[in-house]
């Protein structure tokens, strides 16, 4: 054969082998590496989002993987365009989508992009809609609030031995979101912490209608202190509520992190999820190409759940002690946070409830949830489906 005609013959199959290596490199930016891209709801200046964004890149610059961050990403189809452009254009192979309202869209691309792993927080459809690529993970944050509840009663008994409210005066307010088992299981749980230390604590609950709405969460707390709340803790996003527990001298206990530097006189503790554990272990499945759970639920033991550091000049004495040891008991599972023992409805206690686990548009209860005289919360699903009001919570709307 002649020599051009081999060597032309011969650089056309280094380049045919060059080619096809690329696009069979793991990745869709066909370079070989993992990439991965975070779809966040709002940016820094959430609480929520902020928790988020930091144990994302903490979770990627210890594994050593890129990452794209999207913020502001609004509960519509956004989220979706979002994906799409952090596949198309950035070359993600995993996609993390931080908020509720995420999700359908999420769904939406995952089917078409079967080759992406789509992951969500606090979604509930991961188990039911079956996608091999697309799973919902939470943790068991109703243990962390439980924990950050024995504080708040702490606190409350700190205050009637002082003789600065009577037990009857031990009322807390909880400035919440929405009335989604989410927030319900996070407030309830830590009512129940209190109520074990502090046993004649009951608790208004006012809802604001939004997860970030600072100024509204800020005149939710005011109206809750001014209706005799002498302790506020949240289940809301920004800094409203803290702020204005700090400006009226009341004790706060808060979520996602600690606000000791903008609270210094009144933060207590802050319970909040540890995104990392779980952002690490998306990662590896990928890498060793291991399926990912379709719900994956962190734990204590997992790190996924944490307190921040006790604020000692406002909270009571011996408090970082204490919860040591009821964390302690949570982890032996000695303690069970939704144990139906500590709390009654309707002035009885409930041996049997079904809870809205396979979620449908009519959240039709679905899935027998007690065993045992225990709710057991995040165990047939990851996100939380404890919906139950009980005695000494009140809603002042709803």
């Amino acid at each position: 054969m002649n020599r051009k005609i081999l060597s032309f013959l011969l650089v056309l199959s280094m380049i045919f082998c060059m080619v096809a290596t690329a696009s069979c490199g793991k990745g869709n930016g066909g370079d070989g590496e993992l990439k991965v891209g975070f779809i966040f709801l709002h940016d820094e200046n959430s609480t929520y989002d902020k928790n988020f964004i930091d144990a994302a890149k903490a979770a990627c610059d210890a594994m050593g993987v890129e990452y794209v961050q999207k913020t502001q990403i609004p509960e519509s189809n956004a989220c979706y365009e979002a994906a799409v452009e952090l596949i198309d254009v950035d070359g993600c192979d995993i996609i993390f989508a931080d908020s509720f309202g995420h999700e359908e869209y999420m769904i939406k691309a995952a089917k078409k992009y079967p080759d992406v792993e789509f992951c969500h927080a606090t979604g509930t459809r991961a188990h039911t809609e079956k996608l091999d690529n697309f799973h919902n993970a939470f943790a068991s944050i109703y243990e962390g609030r439980y924990l950050a509840g024995v504080a708040a009663g702490l606190k409350l008994n700190e205050l009637i031995e002082a003789g600065k409210i009577t037990e009857a005066d031990a009322k807390m307010g909880y400035v919440g979101a929405f009335p989604y088992a989410e927030v319900m299981s996070g407030y309830t749980s830590f009512y129940l912490g209190a109520k074990s230390v502090c046993p004649s604590v009951t608790m208004d609950v006012k809802f604001t209608g939004s997860w970030y709405d600072e100024q509204k969460e800020k005149e939710t707390a005011v109206a809750l202190i001014e209706g005799g709340c002498v302790l506020i803790s949240q289940h809301a996003d920004s800094m409203g509520a803290p702020t204005a527990c700090e400006k009226a001298g009341v004790p706060n206990v808060s979520y996602n992190g600690s606000t000791v530097s903008a609270c210094p006189n009144t933060f207590i503790v802050s319970s909040r999820i540890n995104w990392e554990p779980y952002f690490k272990y998306m990662i590896e499945c990928v890498q060793n190409d291991e399926a990912i759970d379709a719900d994956w639920t962190g734990t204590l033991e997992t790190g996924s759940v944490e307190l921040s550091d006790v604020n000692e000049k406002a909270a009571a004495a011996g408090t970082a002690e204490k919860l040591a040891e009821v964390k302690k008991a949570l982890m032996a599972g000695e303690i069970n946070v939704f144990d139906t023992a500590n709390f009654k409805v309707g002035g009885e206690t409930i041996s049997s409830y079904k809870a809205d686990v396979d979620t449908d548009d009519a959240f039709t209860p679905d899935t027998e949830v007690i065993k045992d005289g225990v709710f057991y919360e995040s165990s047939f699903r990851s996100a939380p489906y404890f919906d139950i009001k009980i005695d000494g919570i009140n809603l002042l709307d709803e």
